[in-house]
């Protein structure tokens, strides 16, 4: 079974970029959890504001959504929630972070989620 995967930066647009990941993470069947700064709903699963309902969740992996500047408030919690990788998407790109993340072991992939889904190497 597909462990969960947290798309951060979740938004109810359906032109963001966010938003089509979690389309097609759906049609894959991966569970997914949405989170993001706004409440809303993307493909009939809420969106949350932070992981408190995550906690006892074995996360695979999380995709960011979120420029630098704007994943600095989420540090602690990903690395408390210790997935086993967080892909930076195009524009997500965080050497601070991600060196933060691998010196805790957790895999770091510079990539785009939509393509890995696409080429079936998600």
């Amino acid at each position: 079974m597909n462990k969960p995967t947290v798309v951060l930066g979740a938004n109810a647009n359906p032109e963001k970029y966010a938003y089509k990941a979690v389309e097609f993470l759906q049609s894959i069947n991966q569970p997914i959890f949405p989170v993001g700064i706004r409440p809303g709903e993307v493909k009939g699963l809420p969106i949350m504001q932070d992981f408190s309902h995550l906690q006892n969740e074995s996360i695979d992996t999380v995709t960011l959504y979120l420029n630098p500047t704007n994943q600095t408030h989420w540090y602690n919690q990903i690395l408390h929630l210790n997935p086993k990788r967080v892909i930076f998407n195009p524009g997500t790109e965080n050497p601070e972070f991600e060196e933060m993340l691998e010196e805790k072991g957790i895999k770091v992939e510079e990539a785009c989620t939509l393509v890995m889904v696409r080429t079936g190497v998600y």
